[in-house]
């Protein structure tokens, strides 16, 4: 439980800090599609950081293993997804298919969490 937890928070903390970076500090550094990635990045990393933070108490009333790949999902999904976009943003990086698989993780995390609805203890 308490990984989830961390990790969710870690990913709303970074998630919050990139956004209000690229709302106040960034848009005189980078262009104007680089900030929109930056948001884009940010908005998805919170989403999934509150994700974590739910896996983290279904773990502690129901710990399944679905729960714990949803959760590995959501963490490797808020790294490959946001994190890609945060190195084409500021670094120009190739990422190649970096980010597409971040967002397959991250659909995959919500698909073990919905089978996890339905599985058994």
């Amino acid at each position: 439980m308490r990984i989830w937890l961390a990790l969710g928070a870690l990913n709303g903390f970074i998630g919050v800090a990139m956004g209000a970076a690229a709302a106040h500090a960034l848009s005189a550094s980078l262009d104007e599609a680089a900030v929109g990635l930056v948001r884009t990045a940010s908005l998805y990393q919170c989403l999934h950081a509150l994700a974590l933070v739910g896996v983290a108490a279904l773990v502690r009333d129901r710990g399944t293993l679905r729960l714990d790949f949803a959760g590995l999902a959501f963490a490797l999904g808020c790294a490959a997804f946001s994190g890609g976009l945060y190195a084409r943003a500021f670094l120009d990086l190739p990422v190649g298919p970096l980010i597409p698989a971040g967002g397959t993780c991250l659909l995959l995390g919500w698909a073990l969490l919905f089978a996890a609805a339905f599985g058994r203890r």
